[in-house]
């Protein structure tokens, strides 16, 4: 009963704490004239990765390299498969074209990054001084962006989700940035009894602790993320919905796992099975999203349903690898051999064809 307690505590105080950080965030965006875009992938992502942070440096303080590590690829895979599958069957989600030139290509040269890191066996802590480096680069990066953005077709995307209103007064302010406080301790408490019910429910199951990781923690901990962009997607802020994955995304890599090989004594210990399978499968993922962010500018509820299928084939191939199921091989051979390949083959003519209409729309 106390199990099932703390779960669901920490899921009322996770949709509370996404109700008001979202609300915050984008009524702030609003007075002080910044795009929705950019409040998604910085001020909501880095915010709504804070139990990621908290989980991972901790297992990296107490030698869990394994929670550690695997909290960070376990929650980029969640992000893209599980929030953004979910969002787009409550609203087909519209994709900013910065994402696509930017923002999407960067999450994919970050994955690429942390393989290289850990294909030794480890991310030592000059390489996590790196990715700290790079993590505040790219904040730099995008505020300047946004603050030099002059195209009109964007203007008018921001005037369009702002409803023209722009209200800096002092008051309204620090009222918004009160909402973004409350919503991200909320945030943070839910994350923290929910990760710990489900590690109780998980242990008395026998899951091992790469599998925890990757799974429990990883949702656990991203809960924040599915919450914030349930709501976003329901209150019709879109941008916040999918910057706040790719935001999300970037920040574990660059910034949770840059710090926790920092604060490790000897770095972050990279097991062979996450350099295999379970970081490749990020990668796959992150390069996922290309084809489909570029069919129409738009993630519609069937690739949304897609996502979501994999997120659980994926979730079940952990499963049986960690139970030694009898059944794992047939269902790896089944998945590499024909529903991966199909899916891939489907996405690029989609992408293919969406080229081609534009080609000719522009002739």
């Amino acid at each position: 009963m106390m199990t099932f307690g703390l779960i669901s505590l920490g899921l009322i105080f996770l949709v509370g704490g996404a109700e008001a950080l979202v609300r915050g965030a984008s009524r702030l965006a609003r007075m002080v004239g910044v795009s929705p875009l950019v409040v998604g992938l910085i001020v909501v992502a880095y915010g709504t990765s804070a139990p990621e942070m908290m989980v991972s440096v901790k297992g990296a303080l107490s030698g869990q390299a394994d929670i550690a590590l695997g909290n960070v690829v376990g929650s980029n895979i969640f992000n893209v498969l599980f929030i953004l599958g979910i969002s787009a069957l409550i609203t087909p989600l519209v994709i900013s074209q910065q994402l696509i030139r930017t923002d999407v290509p960067i999450m994919i040269g970050v994955s690429l990054v942390a393989i290289a890191m850990g294909w030794d066996g480890s991310v030592s802590r000059w390489e996590g001084l790196i990715l700290v480096a790079g993590l505040i680069a790219y904040t730099v990066f995008v505020i300047r962006n946004s603050l030099k953005e002059k195209k009109a077709e964007v203007k008018e995307e921001y005037n369009k989700e702002y409803d023209g209103k722009n209200s800096k007064s002092a008051g309204n302010i620090f009222i918004q940035a009160i909402w973004i406080l409350a919503g991200l301790v909320l945030l943070v408490l839910g994350a923290r009894w929910f990760v710990e019910g489900s590690i109780l429910l998980a242990r008395s199951f026998g899951v091992s602790e790469l599998v925890i990781g990757l799974t429990i923690i990883a949702a656990g901990t991203s809960m924040p993320e599915v919450a914030t962009s349930i709501m976003a997607a329901i209150r019709g802020e879109r941008d916040i919905a999918v910057g706040n994955v790719v935001g999300s995304n970037i920040f574990n890599i660059l910034g949770v796992l840059g710090i926790s090989a920092l604060v490790a004594p000897n770095g972050i210990a990279v097991s062979p099975a996450l350099i295999n399978f379970d970081m490749p499968a990020m990668l796959a993922v992150s390069i996922a999203c290309l084809p489909i962010f570029f069919t129409g500018n738009l993630i519609a509820r069937w690739e949304g349903a897609v996502f979501l299928a994999y997120y659980a084939a994926y979730t079940v191939y952990l499963l049986l690898q960690s139970w030694q199921h009898d059944q794992l091989a047939a269902f790896s051979h089944t998945m590499l051999i024909f529903v991966i390949p199909l899916t891939g083959m489907t996405l690029w003519v989609l992408a293919y064809r969406q080229h081609n209409s534009k080609s000719l729309a522009r002739r």
